[in-house]
């Protein structure tokens, strides 16, 4: 619905234009749906299980080689086929005068996915802090930043959001959990995430290198190709053969994974797949869903969105531009399978501490901020690793006062974000702009945006932890563990009638003692009772209840009616106390109140029972 109404609100009130085949695009975005809905089904019955169960067994086998082996290739082997990464590297080919080969970028980058894979794997293994490698990544990222080609920079970062595709980023979140749940000492919610994170950091590096030899080593070709403006609408070949491609285009996606899969649970763990019938329908919908979901967006969205991408930057405003990229950033990722997959695993593992909508909702802000910034770049001009730079030494920042339990979802949450729906628009607004606004190099200024859409996502995800934490949030395990205290604590009252049962201040103890309690009354005019609370207090006294009094003496008694509604005039405080301390109470205010010799009130006490509610200091007891 928000990509709807985004695109409507432009297409309507800013291009001022009706859509050619506005029905298929409907019926494009309905299939959306429905494909999401059969997608999402499947991940619940199919690959999560199955990737959580091979985690456990690798985990319960003890043998490092193998998880590792499984980890690389799973992180090469669906990366290689990505869809976003073959549309990203034949546009970087296209516009690199023939330096860059997409072929032997896609290697570069799905062997850099692996790679990261098994870091990330090790890391949960060994029970290391994620945040000290991210730093570190971030750091090399930089370094390598210095010396790379500025042609290939913008491309390096956009390539570590796009290397998490929408099938990949369950399974691997899968593993990661599935292995955290199963290792000793290991927090699934603090262990458990991040893998993600690392599949998005390394192909900035090892790609940054790559262009450093391309650009050192390889003479550009004489041939450019150029840049092809958007057609004005594109629609879906709908026959039998057509459908029938795209099917085939997204089982070729899902083999390589199931591939893996049954080679590790029948040759290398020996072991049959739990719930076999289940995992192959769960396999099904992911496809029936997935190609769904695809030939939806192609119907309903992609060509719709180059289009007003093309057309949005022939007007004079640019605040027009921002707003088009904030809305679409905010929508596209609303919408993003990937993150819907890990916000439900974020809820379920924290307990319902992180509230899935709530989290997609800030992974959105996040999005549409850096897409928002990123477009002022390239529109105003200037280098995008300084604002990267920037970016990241906020994120470090955030690492340090953020919980704990937020830190690896929030890293993760900057892959999930560039996936099926947001990559094709982004790149395609990304080089509309670059290729139409003056002075702007597609190659060097076109890529980024994907970069800048996986960086905010972790800082406004860090920031939902820091207010959640602030506002005290608990998860449902809490929740129940206090309830069940308060429970117990009224049961221990209900036995413990005849004790004096006090709270112990700044806990939620109580305890119960068989310790004599009295209450102290003084009743002084009410000028007085400030110099009475501090005596009270110095001898010991730590609760007071202050009541109106209204008091008359013997003589006034006789003409007494005409004195009842006369205002109040003194003060009644009450002072409940162990009834060793009443003496000094009592000695304290007379003495200095003088009540026993010119001073005026009364002072008195009474010894009390079944003392419930009085909150006392520990020390105080």
């Amino acid at each position: 619905m928000p990509i709807i109404l985004v695109i409507m609100f432009f297409q309507l009130a800013i291009i001022q234009s009706v859509p050619e085949n506005w029905l298929s695009t409907a019926i494009g975005l309905a299939i959306v749906g429905v494909g999401l809905a059969v997608f999402l089904l499947g991940l619940e019955v199919g690959i999560f299980p199955v990737g959580e169960g091979l985690a456990s067994d690798f985990a319960r086998k003890g043998s490092t080689f193998w998880i590792i082996l499984f980890a690389f290739m799973i992180g090469f082997g669906t990366t290689i086929a990505e869809p976003a990464l073959v549309v990203i590297a034949d546009k970087a080919a296209a516009i690199s005068s023939g330096r860059i080969d997409a072929n032997v970028l896609r290697g570069v980058v799905a062997f850099s996915v692996g790679f990261a894979i098994v870091l990330g794997v090790w890391r949960i293994i060994k029970g290391h802090p994620i945040h000290y490698y991210i730093i570190s990544g971030y750091i090399l990222v930089v370094a390598a930043t210095a010396f790379a080609p500025q042609e290939i920079v913008g491309l390096a970062y956009d390539l570590g959001g796009v290397t998490t595709s929408t099938v990949t980023v369950p399974l691997v979140a899968a593993l990661g959990i599935g292995l955290a749940s199963t290792i000793k000492g290991r927090d699934p919610v603090l262990d458990g995430f991040g893998l993600i994170a690392f599949a998005s950091l390394t192909p900035m590096i090892f790609v940054q290198f790559y262009g450093m030899f391309v650009y050192t080593f390889i003479d550009p070709s004489s041939v450019v190709v150029p840049l092809a403006e958007p057609e004005a609408t594109a629609v879906l070949n709908m026959d039998i053969m057509g459908i029938l491609e795209s099917l085939v285009n997204v089982i070729k996606d899902v083999v390589p994974i199931l591939a893996v899969i049954l080679f590790f649970q029948y040759i290398v763990l020996k072991k049959p797949i739990d719930n076999l019938k289940n995992v192959i329908i769960g396999f099904a919908l992911v496809i029936i869903g997935l190609d769904a979901f695809i030939v939806g967006l192609e119907m309903g969205l992609f060509s719709v969105g180059e289009t007003m991408a093309y057309e949005l930057t022939q007007y004079d405003s640019s605040f027009i531009i921002y707003t088009f990229g904030f809305l679409i950033g905010f929508s596209t990722t609303m919408a993003e399978p990937s993150l819907t997959a890990i916000a439900k695993k974020a809820k379920e593992i924290s307990d319902g501490k992180i509230n899935d909508f709530i989290l997609r909702l800030f992974v959105a802000l996040g999005v549409a901020i850096g897409i928002a910034l990123g477009s002022y770049r390239i529109v105003v001009g200037g280098e995008i690793v300084y604002y990267i730079m920037a970016g990241y030494l906020f994120v470090i920042v955030l690492t340090f006062i953020a919980p704990k339990y937020i830190i690896p979802i929030a890293y993760d949450s900057g892959g999930v974000t560039t996936s099926t729906v947001t990559v094709p628009l982004v790149a395609a607004l990304g080089l509309g702009l670059a290729t139409n606004i003056e002075g702007r190099d597609p190659l060097i200024d076109g890529f980024g945006l994907i970069a800048f859409a996986s960086l905010f996502p972790m800082l406004t995800v860090m920031l939902y932890g820091v207010i959640t934490e602030k506002m005290g949030i608990k998860g449902e395990h809490e929740k129940e563990q206090i309830h069940m205290n308060e429970l117990r604590h009224a049961l221990e009252d209900a036995h413990n009638m005849g004790l004096s049962t006090i709270n112990i201040q700044g806990t939620d103890k109580r305890h119960s003692y068989d310790m004599p309690f009295s209450a102290v009354h003084v009743i002084v005019p009410k000028e007085k009772e400030e110099q009475a609370l501090l005596a009270a207090r110095e001898a010991g006294a730590r609760g007071v209840t202050i009541m109106p009094a209204h008091g008359m003496g013997l003589a006034k008694m006789d003409n007494f009616y005409n004195r009842l509604h006369e205002g109040t005039t003194d003060s009644n405080l009450m002072f409940i106390t162990q009834t060793k301390n009443v003496e000094a109470i009592i000695k304290s205010i007379i003495t200095e109140l003088d009540i026993t010799g010119e001073g005026a009130g009364i002072a008195y006490s009474y010894p009390i029972t079944n003392l419930k509610g009085l909150t006392l200091k520990l020390d105080d007891l």
